[in-house]
């Protein structure tokens, strides 16, 4: 992954002037430039991992709302029989959208882990079959 962005979660003299400029403009500015550099590479996988619990908890919710809204009468027998079919139909296939979101995010996951080894295997390779002597300078 070639990262050639200027402000990015590292210790790079871009990241270190603005964490310094911040600190004397504003310290909390200081203080949150400090928690992207040390922080930063996380955020996106603690961004994903919130919006997954995010849903899970309000999947929850929408089931219980769907099932207190389907006791609900109009008084027309016809319309509410009508109504409830429609609402389990809708509701079964939430479900099925569900399991299949889930079986993509594992097999992406499954992806991510395949070329994260393939990567790994290049590298060893690589460290195997250079002279011993030589250090290579990585690019990132």
């Amino acid at each position: 992954m070639n990262q050639s962005a200027l402000i990015r979660p590292e210790w790079t003299p871009a990241t270190i002037a603005l964490m310094v400029l911040g600190f004397v403009v504003f310290w909390p500015l200081g203080l949150a430039m400090l928690a992207y550099i040390l922080f930063g590479d996380r955020l996106r996988g603690f961004k994903r991992d919130a919006n997954d619990r995010a849903d899970r908890m309000f999947a929850g919710c929408r089931r219980a709302k769907s099932r207190y809204n389907t006791h609900f009468s109009t008084g027309n027998v016809a319309f509410d029989d009508w109504r409830k079919a429609e609402l389990d139909r809708l509701e079964e296939e939430r479900r099925k959208l569900d399991e299949m979101r889930e079986e993509f995010d594992s097999y992406v996951r499954e992806l991510r882990r395949a070329k994260d080894q393939d990567e790994f295997d290049r590298f060893m390779r690589e460290r195997k079959n250079r002279p011993s002597g030589e250090n290579p300078v990585v690019d990132l």
